[in-house]
């Protein structure tokens, strides 16, 4: 980073948000307490290995936020206007990201040693500093809400993944046990899917897979779960649903996937699918693995019974 000759253009930074509802008298004695410096494409200018003692005014140039590391995918774009650094420039910490410059910038920077002395000469500064920390804030928990849902949804299908499964199983156990309720598991494998796949192609049989996705979460209750087990393989959690129930459910689900002898894709027409079905109730402090042996089971007599057919 090197200093910059910017001359303080008063009609550039007027409009911007840090200095909203600021008097234009006293932005001009404000300016005073920064420094213009210039930044080049790739240079970073904060990281969660150095301390930072400044804020940051980004008047030219656009910044990427990346968090954990350079090389994950930026987070967020920061654009003229826009402030960066205001956190760890108030508790005198470690920036939580890094941001760095995706093209020239020029930045104003302000030490926090001058932190005093612009929040006296203007309280609009402050409340304007605080309304952006809030917003960076907000900003951190809509990313960690997106992490936390793309971490349990397979992309693929759009389902719930195994780690979501073992999340919400213990959740549904508990409650089984508490209201002494029933709780029961299907659990789904697509027939012959090898040679699906071998017949019409790997994109074919990912396509055959949302079909299936699709079909199924559209017969379901809001709070039963369809989770990608693994490859071909699916569970279906089932609160407070017994046996009889169940076999009626998991019935109609094989049926609906039985009846569709093709169905439309972006490569074109491709044929349907059926499944075998593996049913099971939870037991007495069972635990998940042990539910999930049990269903599987039921799921290997279905295949030996010829396939497309529901046990347990």
């Amino acid at each position: 980073m090197k200093s910059a000759d910017w001359q303080g253009d008063l009609q550039q930074i007027r409009h911007l948000r840090l200095f909203n509802n600021v008097a234009a008298s006293n932005i001009g004695q404000l300016l005073k307490e920064f420094r213009a410096c210039d930044l080049e494409t790739d240079e970073v200018l904060l990281s969660p290995f150095n301390r930072n003692q400044y804020l940051y005014l980004l008047l030219e140039g656009q910044l990427h936020v990346h968090l954990g590391s350079l090389d994950s995918p930026p987070v967020s774009t920061l654009k003229a206007g826009d402030c960066a650094g205001e956190i760890s420039f108030i508790d005198n910490e470690h920036p939580s990201a890094y941001v760095v410059a995706s093209e020239p910038c020029c930045v104003l920077r302000l030490h926090r040693a001058s932190l005093i002395n612009l929040f006296q000469q203007s309280p609009e500064v402050m409340q304007n500093l605080l309304e952006l920390l809030c917003d960076r804030v907000r900003q951190g928990n809509r990313i960690i809400l997106d992490s936390e849902q793309t971490a349990n949804i397979d992309a693929l299908t759009g389902t719930y993944n195994r780690r979501w499964l073992e999340n919400i199983f213990e959740r549904e156990s508990t409650r089984s046990a508490f209201n002494a309720s029933p709780l029961c598991m299907l659990m789904l494998d697509v027939d012959h899917f090898k040679a699906y796949n071998d017949q019409h192609g790997h994109l074919a049989g990912d396509y055959a897979l949302c079909m299936l996705a699709h079909t199924l979460r559209s017969q379901l209750r809001p709070k039963d779960s369809l989770t990608r087990f693994g490859g071909e393989e699916f569970v279906i959690l089932l609160p407070e649903i017994g046996l009889d129930e169940a076999r009626s459910i998991g019935e109609r689900l094989r049926l609906s996937l039985h009846h569709i002898e093709s169905f439309h894709s972006p490569i074109g027409v491709l044929p349907g699918i059926t499944v075998s079905i593996g049913m099971a109730q939870i037991q007495a402090k069972e635990s998940l693995q042990g539910l999930i042996a049990r269903a599987d089971s039921a799921l290997y007599q279905a295949k030996q019974k010829g396939r497309d057919c529901l046990c347990g």
